[in-house]
């Protein structure tokens, strides 16, 4: 089974979804998105690291999540990916779509489009089970900036994506999970 767990800044997804892979009884891979390139994603990344079991492998992803999915998914595992806010970041900062963005430019962004695309074709057919973890960022103000906008329309339409192939969706607000989607 997929699930899709969203929410807020520290709502508490990446912990229910930890705690649901450790339920799960499989194997758990976590595969990370995130890029140490400042002190604060690193403590960040340290924060996380601590919580989990050592026994969890550990697969970094920052940009090529579908073929690392493709690579580590098996019947006995489940793949815990955090996050998909991280990944869309990436993505949108490896190519020209927040250069262009910035500059006034209409954006075009073939990596990310082939990179979800992807993302949501392999899903389905993936052994064992995979936990995503994503923001939901569409709830506050319109940014100001055109590079925010760029991104907030892009996480509100890979979340849409990633929600209608997943069997499960889970909203957390306030560490108190709400299902919104589930098997019949």
């Amino acid at each position: 089974m997929n699930e899709l767990i969203i929410g807020g800044a520290r709502s508490g997804k990446s912990s229910l979804a930890e705690a649901r892979a450790a339920e799960s009884g499989l194997r758990v891979v976590y595969v990370a998105t995130a890029q140490a390139l400042d002190g604060e994603m690193t403590r960040r990344i340290a924060h996380h690291r601590a919580r989990r079991p050592a026994t969890w492998g550990l697969v970094e992803s920052p940009l090529d999540l579908a073929v690392a999915l493709r690579r580590h998914a098996a019947p006995d595992v489940c793949l815990l990916v955090d996050c998909l806010t991280l990944w869309l970041s990436n993505l949108l900062f490896a190519g020209a779509a927040a250069r262009q963005a910035e500059a006034g430019e209409t954006v075009d962004c073939p990596r990310l489009a082939g990179e979800v695309a992807a993302l949501v074709e392999c899903l389905p057919r993936l052994p064992g089970r995979v936990i995503l973890v994503s923001n939901e960022v569409g709830w506050g103000i319109v940014p100001m900036a055109a590079v925010s906008r760029l991104f907030a329309d892009e996480q509100g339409r890979l979340n849409q994506r990633v929600a209608a192939v997943c069997e499960r969706v889970t909203l957390v607000a306030a560490g108190l999970p709400l299902v919104l989607k589930q098997p019949a």
